[in-house]
C-alpha cells in the first residue's frame, strides 16, 4: 500500500485545481472583466478536456510502460497550470485550462489502474480508496486555502500553488515510483465496444449522470450561498464539502472490501447526494450550521459513490479493465463540464443561483432511477485484474 501513497501525491495536486477554481470565480471574473458565468467556461475548459484525454490516451497507448505515461501526463499538467498563472485574457486562459485538464485526465485514469494493480485483489478497494482519497484530500486542504490566498495575493498566486505541487509530486513520483506491468494492447474496435458492454455502460452512465449533479453544482457554490444566505466567505463551507469528501473517500474502501455489496452502496449514496441537495437552499436560507451538514453530508456520499462504481467496472469487465477505469473516469468529467455549462448558461438566462441545488438534485435522483433499473440487467463476467489477467474469487 505504501507505493499507491505515491500516486495519491498526484491525486491530490489534481484534486486542489479541478476544484479550486469553484472558490475564484468571482475574484477571477472581477479580475479578467468578464461574467462569473463565462469565467465558469473555464471548469467547462478544464473538465471536457480531462473527458477527452482519458479514455484516448489509455485506449491507444494501453500497451506502452504506464510509469513513463503517468510522469508525463504529470508534467503536462504542471504546465497547464503555470501557463494558466500566467494567461492574461479569457481566450489564453480557456488554452492553458485544456492543457492542465488533458494532463489531469491521463494521470487520473492510469495512476488509479496502477493503484489497483499494485495490491493484491483483496486491498483493491483500499487502494481505490486511497487515490480517491487523495483527490479529495486536495479539495479539503487545498482549496480553502486557495482561496483565501486568492482573497489576499491574487487568484494568479493560487495557481502557482498548484503548480508547485504538480512539481513536488511529479518529482517524487519519478524518484520512488516502481514499474507498473503494462496491460495488453486494446484494438480500436474493443475499446468502442466496451461503451456497448451491459456491464460497463450502465455503470459509466450513472456516474455521468452523478458528475453533472454533484461536480457541475459544486462549481457554482459561491453564487448559491450568495444568494440563498447571503454567504459571501465562501471558504468555511468548500471546506465542509471537501472535509465529507475525505470521510467518505476513506471509509468506503474498507466498507467495499468488507461487505461486496458495492451496488447497493452504490445506490444508498446517490440517494444521500439528492437529498442534501435538495436540503441545501432551505438550510442555508434558515440557519447556516444546517448547510455545514447538508454540504459534509453531499460531499462525502459525492465522493465515496466512485469506489463502489470503479470496484464493479474492475470486477465486470473482462480484459479491458483499464479501458473501462478511463471510461468512467471520462464520464465523471465530462458529467462536470456539462453540469458547469448548464449552470452557466442558466444563470446567464437569468435562473437564481438558489434554483440550481433542486436541479441538480432532480439529475441525481434521475441516476438513482438509472442506476436502480439497470443494476438489475447486468451480470458481471469473471473478476480481471486491471491489466487483464485473470483472477478467482
Amino acid at each position: 500500500m505504501r507505493k499507491v501513497w505515491l500516486l495519491t501525491l498526484g491525486a491530490f495536486a489534481l484534486g486542489l485545481d479541478a476544484y479550486v477554481m469553484a472558490g475564484l470565480l468571482p475574484v477571477l471574473a472581477a479580475d479578467v472583466g468578464t461574467r462569473v458565468s463565462l469565467a465558469g467556461q473555464l471548469v467547462t475548459a478544464f473538465t471536457l478536456a480531462y473527458a477527452i484525454s482519458a479514455p484516448l490516451v489509455a485506449g491507444l497507448l494501453s500497451g506502452a510502460r504506464p510509469r513513463l505515461l503517468i510522469l508525463a501526463a504529470l508534467a503536462v499538467f504542471t504546465v497547464g497550470n503555470a501557463l494558466t498563472a500566467l494567461a492574461p485574457s479569457l481566450g489564453l486562459l480557456l488554452g492553458a485550462r485544456i492543457v492542465a485538464g488533458a494532463g489531469a485526465g491521463v494521470y487520473s485514469a492510469l495512476s488509479t489502474a496502477a493503484a489497483a494493480a499494485l495490491v493484491p485483489e483483496e486491498k483493491r478497494g483500499r487502494a481505490l480508496a486511497l487515490v480517491m482519497g487523495g483527490m479529495s484530500a486536495g479539495t479539503v486542504l487545498g482549496v480553502p486555502i486557495g482561496v483565501l490566498l486568492a482573497e489576499h495575493a491574487g487568484w494568479r498566486a493560487t495557481l502557482w500553488l498548484v503548480t508547485a505541487l504538480g512539481a513536488v509530486a511529479l518529482g517524487g513520483l519519478a524518484a520512488l515510483l516502481p514499474q507498473v506491468p503494462a496491460g495488453p494492447a486494446v484494438p480500436v474496435r474493443a475499446r468502442l465496444t466496451a461503451l456497448a458492454d451491459r456491464a460497463v455502460a450502465p455503470v459509466v452512465a450513472v456516474s455521468f449522470l452523478a458528475a453533472v449533479a454533484s461536480l457541475g453544482l459544486y462549481t457554482y457554490l459561491a453564487p448559491v450561498l450568495a444568494a440563498a444566505g447571503g454567504v459571501h466567505e465562501v471558504a468555511p463551507y468548500l471546506w465542509a464539502w471537501g472535509a465529507g469528501g475525505v470521510l467518505g473517500s476513506v471509509l468506503s474502501g474498507p466498507l467495499v472490501d468488507r461487505t461486496g455489496r458495492v451496488r447497493m452502496l452504490a445506490g444508498a449514496l446517490l440517494l444521500v447526494v439528492a437529498v442534501a441537495q435538495a436540503l441545501l437552499p432551505t438550510l442555508a436560507a434558515v440557519a447556516l450550521p444546517g448547510a455545514v451538514l447538508a454540504l459534509l453530508a453531499w460531499g462525502a456520499a459525492g465522493w465515496a459513490f466512485q469506489v463502489p462504481q470503479q470496484h464493479r467496472l474492475l470486477r465486470a469487465s473482462a480484459q479491458r479493465g483499464t479501458v473501462a477505469l478511463a471510461l468512467n473516469n471520462s464520464a465523471l468529467y465530462l458529467g462536470s463540464a456539462v453540469g458547469s455549462a448548464l449552470g452557466g448558461l442558466a444563470l446567464a438566462a437569468g435562473v437564481a443561483p438558489d434554483a440550481l441545488p433542486w436541479a441538480a438534485a432532480g439529475v441525481a435522483t434521475l441516476a438513482l432511477v438509472v442506476h436502480l433499473v439497470t443494476g438489475r440487467r447486468s451480470r458481471p463476467a469473471p473478476r480481471v485484474s486491471t491489466l487483464g489477467s485473470y483472477e478467482h474469487s
